[in-house]
């Protein structure tokens, strides 16, 4: 996407625009919004656009409506269609690696996702003390993030019954209200223990509130929160490059392949409705691969 050109969002609630157009902001992305076609229309003829988000419910048999502006003879503008408009990490990251089904636009190169190595994460996991409440909470999210390979919005969605302590599972409510069982590991289980005997009691507000992580106010994180504590604690640890939580969800996945691990067994962990969708990691392992081969063969 060109760098000047700014991000169409087509949504009809103004809640969703002003969120989404935080979370831009934050990504140091551009924005125009729009409540109908019709205007979207008219800022797709007349601005510098790079891509439209247009929301499902508004886009139902009119969204064609888009095409003869959004692939006129001078440029190419892809079109996503999407009733999660909220749910910006996990578009923009499937955006980027081309696992989001576009209106036929030119082809770009699918850039690999970025992933931590082993002791990347281990040094950005250990990095984070366990003094005060947030600590902790924040240990013992990430930690979850990394074990189980979550999304930011299934991150949130925990609830404390979602931990299965006896069994080593969490119940994760994913991406349509699918339902899935994921394995935890023992340091992730242990963050999890410590959190709720030590912290999670000083966060709560008294309201009966079920969420596993709580805010310094005692309400639900919100995803912009995990994004934003997990930049704070990679920047004490000097971890390079723009990390998020889908970062950890990579490094998850990628970890597993490089471990042996089944892609259909990936594709299950993750919650990924299409195989396809997890093939971008065997391309990872094929780079890492191919990078170890240039590194070490004399004849390479």
């Amino acid at each position: 996407m060109n760098d000047k050109a700014e991000i169409l969002v087509i949504a009809s609630d103004p809640e969703t625009r002003k969120a989404l157009s935080s979370i831009l902001q934050t990504e140091g992305l551009n924005s125009l919004h729009a409540s109908q076609l019709s205007e979207g229309r008219a800022l797709l003829a007349n601005k510098s656009v790079g891509l439209v988000f247009c929301e499902r419910r508004l886009a139902d048999g009119t969204y064609l409506d888009l095409l003869p502006v959004a692939q006129s003879s001078h440029r190419k503008v892809p079109v996503v269609v999407t009733s999660r408009l909220a749910d910006w990490d996990e578009y923009l990251e499937a955006l980027r690696h081309g696992a989001v089904d576009l209106i036929p636009s030119p082809k770009r190169p699918r850039s690999l996702p970025t992933v931590l190595r082993p002791d990347e994460l281990a040094a950005l996991l250990d990095r984070i003390p366990a003094s005060t409440p947030l600590e902790l909470r924040d240990r013992a999210m990430l930690e979850v993030a990394y074990a189980c390979g979550l999304r930011a919005e299934e991150i949130v969605n925990l609830e404390v019954s979602s931990v299965g302590f006896d069994t080593e599972e969490l119940r994760v409510e994913g991406k349509g209200s699918k339902t899935r069982i994921v394995p935890a590991g023992e340091p992730a289980l242990r963050a999890v223990a410590r959190y709720l005997e030590r912290a999670r009691p000083a966060l709560a507000a008294g309201d009966g509130d079920q969420a596993l992580f709580l805010s310094k106010s005692g309400r639900r994180l919100s995803t912009s929160d995990v994004r934003r504590r997990l930049r704070v604690w990679a920047r004490h640890a000097a971890v390079q490059g723009g990390i998020s939580p889908h970062t950890l969800r990579h490094s998850f996945a990628t970890h597993l392949l490089e471990g042996g691990a089944d892609l259909r067994a990936i594709q299950e962990l993750l919650g990924h409705a299409s195989i396809s969708t997890t093939q971008i990691y065997t391309r990872v392992e094929s780079a890492r691969l191919k990078s170890a081969y240039a590194r070490s063969h004399p004849r390479a």
